[in-house]
């Protein structure tokens, strides 16, 4: 039977309820799991249930590597310490795979390639558990070559697989008081660069840095699209125009221009998720 370590303190719909228990019973059902744990709110729900259903038997994986901000590498093992659960971290080397560096349209096949590469022999070693990820239902409308990757490699996805989506990730996180539960989606720093323009440790770390800057100036939601050395500034619509403010737009600029940009641009579309994708 499974499960109810994390109690509600919300109260969910029927829908909903239904959902966490199909989700607890789903993975209850495993000896041992090994989730690819990045520390968003996805691959974190998924943890958190398997850390609920198995306890030790739960371990939570962490892919590192230069296109993993280190910002959310902190909020990844502050979260898995607050859930007491098993963590470990990996150094994954995509960098290294021409697949990868060189952009294509796939390079998250080959970014997944390589962390299910190194999750797999510790799986195996974990007494043969099975790997998880935090594949949504929303996910399967995307774009997203690594999902193929993932499967290719035997890893499972509860949340695609159970028909939740992004919207009711965030529901059941917070009716379990996840303290993340409405944390801003954050794809990797590779996604800041147009398809077919090659990727680098330097240009990873440019972008990471210009993006954590800004979110110490209060702009958590933000992505710096790069294009050679002209960085392009996203934020949702309604920040526009504090960033338009000519005081704030001068130090933007000027913190930008340090780390290496030649130019820089506000994003007047604002903040949309999925805007590579678009070609």
């Amino acid at each position: 039977m499974a499960l109810e370590t994390f109690r509600l303190l919300e109260r969910l719909s029927p829908e909903d309820a239904e959902r966490l228990g199909h989700l607890r019973e789903w993975i209850h059902a495993f000896d041992n799991v090994c989730v690819a744990y990045s520390g968003g709110v996805d691959s974190t729900l998924v943890a958190a249930i398997a850390k609920e259903q198995l306890d030790e038997r739960a371990w939570a994986i962490t892919g590192v590597s230069p296109a993993l901000a280190p910002h959310l590498l902190a909020e990844a093992r502050l979260q898995a310490q607050w859930l007491e659960m098993q963590h470990r971290e990996v150094e994954t080397r995509e960098l290294q795979d021409p697949a990868y560096s060189s952009n294509p349209t796939d390079r998250c096949y080959a970014c997944k390639r390589e962390l299910h590469s190194q999750l797999g022999p510790i799986a195996k070693a974990a007494q043969g558990a099975q790997v998880l990820d935090g594949v949504n239902l929303d996910d399967l409308s995307d774009h997203r070559p690594g999902i193929q990757a993932a499967r290719d490699a035997g890893v499972r996805s509860p949340l695609a697989e159970l028909k939740i989506d992004k919207a009711g990730v965030r529901r059941l996180s917070k009716a379990l008081g996840f303290p993340w539960w409405d944390k801003p989606a954050q794809p990797c720093l590779a996604s800041r660069f147009p398809y077919g323009e090659a990727i680098s440790h330097r240009r990873l770390q440019q972008v990471g840095q210009a993006e954590a800057w800004l979110i110490q100036q209060g702009f958590p939601r933000v992505r710096v699209r790069s294009q050679g050395l002209s960085a392009r500034i996203e934020v949702p619509q309604d920040r526009l125009p504090e960033l338009l403010d000519p005081t704030r737009r001068t130090a933007v600029v000027e913190a930008l221009m340090k780390l290496g940009f030649t130019s820089v641009s506000l994003d007047l579309e604002g903040l949309v998720s999925g805007k590579l994708n678009r070609v």
